[in-house]
């Protein structure tokens, strides 16, 4: 079953397979806040708590279909994971590692053209919190939930990693490269979006 993926302005466009999710997330880690920050986003993306809701996915689960050209991608730093996003309207789509291999894209919730309630019916109501350390309020603490979470989500990922599954990658090339240009934030930049 499917989920409609699209950016705010509808240019990029595009659908993930539901049974591909295999985790919901609230992240509150500070990276996350300065994402929304670089995109200047915090009302859309950011809870009351500075959490973002964050889907965790293979890669395979997604099918871009329209507006990639408006595909972008930025890193906080040089070593830092990959975020990808709708340059048309500054949409965040989702983390990737900077290794294809390991096989994950954490899709920002924003990026579904789905109610609340329609992805609750799809992927289930569960939530994890991760990184609560950086909230900005009250949020509870998930342990044995992020316990289960953190098994599917590594078993997908060496199951990938065995069958060759992680080669089926919208946001790499078959070199492994990312299909964008990466633009790497300065320190100065950084700084300026970091809480």
């Amino acid at each position: 079953m499917g989920i409609q993926l699209r950016c705010r302005c509808g240019k990029l466009q595009g659908e993930v397979d539901a049974t591909r999710v295999k985790a919901r997330a609230i992240c509150y880690c500070k990276d996350c806040q300065a994402f929304a920050r670089f995109l200047k986003a915090e009302d859309r993306v950011l809870d009351a708590s500075g959490g973002t809701e964050v889907e965790a996915a293979l890669p395979a689960a997604v099918r871009l279909t329209g507006g990639l050209e408006h595909l972008a991608c930025m890193s906080l730093s040089p070593k830092g994971i990959y975020r990808w996003y709708a340059s048309c309207c500054d949409t965040p789509v989702g983390n990737t590692p900077r290794n294809p291999k390991a096989s994950y894209v954490g899709l920002v919730r924003t990026c579904f053209a789905a109610s609340p309630e329609e992805l609750d019916r799809q992927l289930g109501r569960s939530h994890i919190t991760a990184n609560t350390g950086s909230a900005h309020g009250p949020t509870k603490t998930t342990p044995v939930a992020t316990l289960v979470a953190v098994a599917k989500i590594g078993t997908m990922l060496i199951k990938a990693r065995l069958d060759g599954g992680y080669r089926d990658n919208p946001f790499f090339d078959a070199n492994g490269a990312p299909v964008r240009t990466v633009r790497v934030l300065t320190r100065e930049e950084r700084a300026a979006v970091t809480p």
